[in-house]
């Protein structure tokens, strides 16, 4: 260590290093971020707007889409810069700040998705007492704790990563400072955290499943008790739009977080993050927007008002 210079700068290596892909590839993106704004920032103000969905279902859908926002600003803006920039560098600092951003929304999205699982189990279940158990207040605790717990493994990951010293290869083979990407740069020792990764993405991806999936097994049980198959479907598409979105982030999300290195590539590395941190917070407002005829008719009412007023 003592005759080795430390590093105090990365560079990302993106996607691809031809100026043409990398135009290609910017305006893609910036597509892709334009619509995820877009689309999101409609969700919440529709939900914010209309007094038919202030409901716990649509608080909880509108802290998602709020999430989502958070969670692409924290990459798709400085993954622009970089298609465009010739030193395509990033201290070790900002590294370290943008792993902190990301980290937060993304186990704060996985705990939000739970909530709103509850909040199906409570509708399905128990509807007499629906309003009752998902109070304004229980729903905001709900909400806090999935920032809450965002926010500590956040924390956790990064100070742990604030101790470790970069004083070799400067080059991290991906588009944005995730942190498995991060620990190959280390001249240090990274077992911590490794293992501080791998427990907190084991403790807090199997709790959040564990949730989800005793909620929906009470769910499919109550459902098929219902003797109409009308019934039946009405009570599973209220379900269906939380179940792909949970899927879309989960599965992809889990593994890359908890797959031995033996199995990790460049290219499967970036295709699992463009997944779960760009297109899903895309998806998602376009899949519960398409499968749910309250806010399809809430958005066509808004967009009614405003060609009112041209």
């Amino acid at each position: 260590m003592a005759n080795q210079t430390e590093v105090t700068e990365f560079i990302l290596l993106g996607l691809s290093n031809d100026p043409q892909i990398q135009i290609f590839l910017f305006l893609v993106f910036l597509v892709v971020y334009l619509i995820t704004l877009l689309a999101n920032m409609v969700i919440v103000l529709v939900i914010r707007t209309d007094p038919q969905l202030h409901t716990p279902m649509y608080f909880f859908l509108s802290h998602l889409s709020f999430v989502d926002i958070c969670y692409s600003s924290a990459i798709v803006p400085n993954m622009l810069v970089h298609f465009l920039a010739e030193q395509k560098n990033i201290s070790v600092n900002s590294c370290i700040a943008q792993m902190f951003f990301i980290f937060l929304p993304a186990v704060t999205e996985v705990y939000i998705l739970s909530a709103m699982a509850y909040d199906r189990y409570a509708a399905i279940c128990h509807p007499l007492r629906y309003m009752h158990t998902m109070s304004k207040g229980i729903c905001f605790q709900l909400v806090s704790g999935a920032w809450a717990i965002g926010f500590i493994d956040a924390l956790i990951n990064t100070v742990f990563a604030l101790k470790l010293h970069f004083c070799g290869p400067n080059q991290i083979n991906h588009f944005s400072c995730e942190l498995p990407s991060v620990l190959r740069l280390s001249c240090t020792e990274t077992l911590t955290n490794q293992v501080m990764l791998f427990t907190s993405a084991v403790i807090l991806g199997s709790s959040s499943f564990l949730f989800t999936l005793i909620s929906y097994i009470h769910i499919i049980s109550t459902i098929l008790r219902i003797r109409s198959a009308e019934g039946r479907r009405k009570a599973f598409s209220t379900c269906s739009s939380h179940l792909i979105v949970f899927g879309l982030l989960y599965l992809t999300g889990f593994f890359q977080y908890t797959k031995p290195n033996s199995v990790s590539s460049v290219v499967l590395d970036e295709i699992f993050s463009i997944q779960y941190s760009i297109l899903t917070p895309m998806l998602n407002p376009i899949i519960y927007s398409l499968k749910n005829k309250e806010m399809k008719t809430a958005i066509g009412k808004m967009l009614g008002k405003f060609s009112f007023l041209k």
